[in-house]
């Protein structure tokens, strides 16, 4: 059976162990008992991401969580970001192709917006309402990773709105780094 928070668990740790050491994640993950506890899924991800953010500073509590990403369905949607770029020949056009703007995709001064009107999250079902935007930073990390192979070249992220956050869509700026139609 898929179980979301298992997983989340473990990919949490995971980052966070990169960025310090094996009790610092397991005080992030678990709290202070240091294994897991019997909080429901929305309790377990606004205590974590407490902790996350009480143990780091933002620029690494980011990492960490863009380090996060699940990768679902990763080939589908590069895919289809391969396609648009094949067919375009500019950022431009590639924001303003059918196929990537009924995926959310659009084009404004010189980057590409991704939009989503709902929150894609499936651990994030129950969860009335964050108090940041921090564990959304994990879909920044997985349209980092997308992009990057689209586009073969860095990509800069930002996460500028979040409906988890009080937002009414969930909106990324996706800014290349570099060149990408020769």
């Amino acid at each position: 059976m898929f179980d979301i928070r298992k997983i989340q668990e473990q990919v949490l740790y995971g980052a966070v162990k990169n960025e310090s050491n094996d009790e610092t994640a397991k005080k992030v993950v678990f709290g202070d008992d240091l294994r897991p506890c019997p909080e429901d899924n929305p309790t377990w991800v606004k205590n974590s991401m407490r902790r996350l953010e009480e143990n780091f500073d933002t620029t690494t509590v980011k990492n960490i969580r863009m380090n996060c990403q699940c990768g679902y369905a990763m080939e589908e949607k590069l895919k289809l970001v391969q396609e648009v770029k094949e067919t375009s020949s500019s950022l431009e056009e590639f924001g303003t192709h059918p196929r990537a703007l009924a995926a959310g995709l659009s084009y404004s001064e010189g980057a590409i917006n991704l939009m989503f009107p709902f929150c894609p999250c499936p651990i994030m079902a129950e969860v009335d309402k964050l108090d940041s935007m921090t564990w959304c930073q994990c879909t920044t990390g997985y349209s980092k990773v997308l992009f990057e192979k689209a586009f073969g070249c860095e990509v800069n992220v930002e996460l500028l709105k979040s409906i988890k956050a009080g937002d009414d869509i969930c909106l990324m700026r996706i800014i290349p780094q570099g060149r990408i139609w020769q």
